[in-house]
């Protein structure tokens, strides 16, 4: 974890814990990068959807960052991409994922710099995140296109990151979601996307997914906390799909971006948007999981999350950044969704 980043988390964990935390317990929850489909946990909160508790929010900007933090356990909760999952069992850290939130329903592009043709690639800079999804969509996109990961130079760049050195003919291809895609375009007449990833092949893997992820310590020292924000994730869900236009607007507050970009990302029905991402309920997260009968939606079959948490691994081999095969189950801690269902919770949540 940067040095910067670290201090950054501290000084927001230490300014959280201000005098709410006199009346309710504090969790520290984590967001990987200003995002969307992260932003459930702050309706759940500025709602009051989980009142005995105080959750204390930060935004890394950094995935890496904060998967060290919240492995340190300086943070509890931490929303990111699922595709970190392997890396969490190979590095042995006491973290688990213990759901899967919604997957990329298209969002997710690599553009091609303008006058760039895909067999000039070998050579130049391409741009995506470490160990994110950016990283396996390029390299899945290079590998389908007949290009080797060491054919090309990677840069270690966030979407935002991207958008000048893209406009500056420094980068040959990029990894991007909205709102710095339709930037990029507009910006640089002939830049143009190859790849995305609605591909119906694609969504049936469930390798392009969000995730929950929380600290193995904070589940076994306080369980009905962890069981309390998982119910708040979902129950923030509920209240968007009843409330869009009013959580959208608190979502762009929140995460600093126009109101009229969140709703291209995660819709204005409720549920997803084509080009964005699809929203999972809590019936259709706790299915593959494996602990609610019934399939999952786009093909993903019921206790599936093992199954893409290996096919990343298998690419992760393939693209470099691992080196070994782990134990999928390992990553994954299905016994609080388990809790819920046990419990009687249940979502099933339709478009508006």
């Amino acid at each position: 974890m940067r040095p910067s980043a670290k201090l950054a988390a501290a000084a927001a964990i230490m300014i959280g814990t201000g005098v709410s935390a006199v009346s309710a317990e504090t969790i520290n929850v984590g967001i990987c990068v200003s995002w969307p489909g992260y932003a459930m946990l702050e309706v759940a909160k500025e709602n009051n959807l989980i009142p005995d508790y105080d959750l204390n929010i930060t935004v890394f900007e950094d995935p890496l960052g904060g998967h060290s933090a919240l492995a340190a356990g300086q943070i509890d909760v931490y929303g990111c991409t699922a595709d970190y999952t392997p890396l969490v069992v190979d590095r042995g850290t006491d973290v688990v994922n213990v759901a899967f939130l919604n997957p990329s329903y298209g969002v997710d592009h690599v553009i091609l710099a303008p006058d760039t043709e895909i067999a000039d690639l070998p050579g130049k800079k391409v741009a995506a995140p470490q160990a994110y999804i950016g990283h396996l969509l390029m390299g899945i996109w290079l590998d389908s296109v007949g290009i080797t990961p060491d054919q090309v130079n990677w840069v270690n760049l966030n979407a935002d990151e991207a958008v000048g050195p893209m406009l500056s003919g420094d980068l040959s291809a990029a990894y991007m979601y909205e709102p710095w895609i339709s930037k990029v375009l507009e910006a640089a007449p002939g830049a143009r996307s190859v790849v995305n990833t609605s591909d119906p092949e694609v969504l049936k893997t469930g390798i392009f997914m969000d995730a929950l992820y929380m600290n193995k310590n904070f589940i076994a020292e306080d369980r009905d906390a962890a069981l309390a924000v998982l119910k708040a994730r979902w129950d923030g869900l509920g209240y968007w799909n009843a409330n869009v236009e009013e959580t959208n607007k608190a979502m762009a507050a929140f995460l600093q971006w126009p109101e009229e970009d969140i709703g291209y990302v995660i819709g204005t029905n409720g549920k997803s948007f084509e080009g964005g991402i699809y929203m999972l309920d809590f019936d259709e997260s706790a299915r593959l999981c494996g602990v609610l009968e019934g399939e999952g939606p786009f093909g993903m079959a019921n206790g599936s999350m093992a199954e893409s948490i290996a096919l990343t691994n298998a690419w992760w081999i393939k693209l470099g950044l691992m080196d070994k095969t782990i134990n999928a189950a390992d990553g994954i801690d299905c016994s609080l969704m388990g809790d819920l269902v046990a419990s009687g919770y249940r979502q099933a949540l339709t478009a508006n």
